[in-house]
């Protein structure tokens, strides 16, 4: 069978760049545009229309561009930016939000990448809302702290320009509280209450702690961290990327290291708690180029590539 032809459209990012590392195997025929045409609209147009898979590692406004200049309907596209994540017709890129994701991902002709909080917040919340035991009007605080990479390849090269001599240690931003990945945590979590999004930069390059705090209060009556993460087990028990950490009252959740999972597709979720106070803080770890990225285009890419035509 002939290899499927993939486009990537803004390959010079910190996405673009992972992803041309994560597809070195020759599963696919791979075309990026020379330098001196990379930002040609006759270039871009011609490459996009001349692909299997488009994969669009741009801003916002570029990749909405991009899209409108398909012409071919046989071309399908994973956008890895914001601009699609909520947009009818388009399927959520997250193969395990549900049970059928992956397959309705597979036949997709437009899949939106998650965010990479988003992959965190929604893996940890979506089967809890499912299954009653999450309120979907909860009043949710949601806080994460990514490595700086998240800030994108110029925001990446300024910190490291600026270590040693007054680059920050740890800043918390999006305090305007408008962050663009509140909407998609909100209606792929089935929440029914917009959440408050506190996210931050550290000093590492890649890597995301995210943690949602939760009052046993407000949850049903028979409600506790244990049922809460024997949910979650059985959720992503089959699941090849997402592992759910034990929980043992004699060994207890103390700390979490964010870069554990840098390089892979990885994600690992835990249930911290303590029955007593009834505080219970969900948590969840990947990497933020990774699963949070490149590696989700990765793994979206070849469930597509499954159900392309012979």
């Amino acid at each position: 069978m002939d290899l499927l032809n993939v486009f990537i459209d803004g390959d010079q990012g910190t996405t673009g760049l992972d992803l041309q590392n994560r597809l070195r195997g020759g599963e696919f025929r791979i075309r990026t545009l020379p330098t001196e045409v990379r930002k040609d609209a006759a270039a871009r147009r011609d490459a996009l229309n001349a692909c299997d898979i488009a994969i669009l590692c741009l801003p916002d406004a570029a990749a909405r561009d991009a899209v409108a200049m398909i012409e071919n309907p046989s071309v399908r596209v994973i956008d890895a930016s914001s601009a699609h994540r909520t947009s009818p017709g388009w399927v959520y890129g997250l193969p395990e939000l549900d049970a059928r994701q992956g397959e309705r991902i597979a036949t997709a002709s437009r899949v939106t990448n998650p965010g990479c909080y988003p992959t965190a917040a929604v893996a940890l919340l979506r089967p809890l809302t499912d299954a009653g035991l999450l309120p979907a009007d909860c009043p949710l605080v949601i806080h994460a702290v990514s490595g700086y990479s998240g800030q994108g390849r110029a925001g990446a090269e300024a910190h490291e320009a600026g270590a040693g001599s007054g680059a920050h240690s740890f800043k918390v931003y999006g305090l305007a509280l408008e962050h663009k990945h509140v909407a998609e945590i909100e209606a792929y979590a089935g929440l029914a209450q917009r959440p408050l999004f506190v996210p931050a930069y550290g000093s590492w390059r890649q890597g995301i702690v995210l943690t949602i705090g939760l009052h046993a209060r407000w949850l049903p009556s028979d409600v506790s961290g244990a049922r809460i993460h024997e949910c979650l087990a059985q959720r992503y028990r089959d699941a090849a990327h997402v592992r759910v950490l034990p929980m043992s009252p004699a060994e207890p959740l103390t700390e979490l290291d964010p870069q554990v999972h840098n390089g892979s597709n990885d994600m690992s979720l835990a249930v911290a708690c303590n029955e007593p106070t009834g505080q219970i803080v969900l948590c969840a770890v990947l990497d933020n180029l990774g699963k949070g990225a490149a590696g989700a285009a990765v793994q979206n890419l070849r469930l597509m590539a499954s159900a392309a035509p012979p």
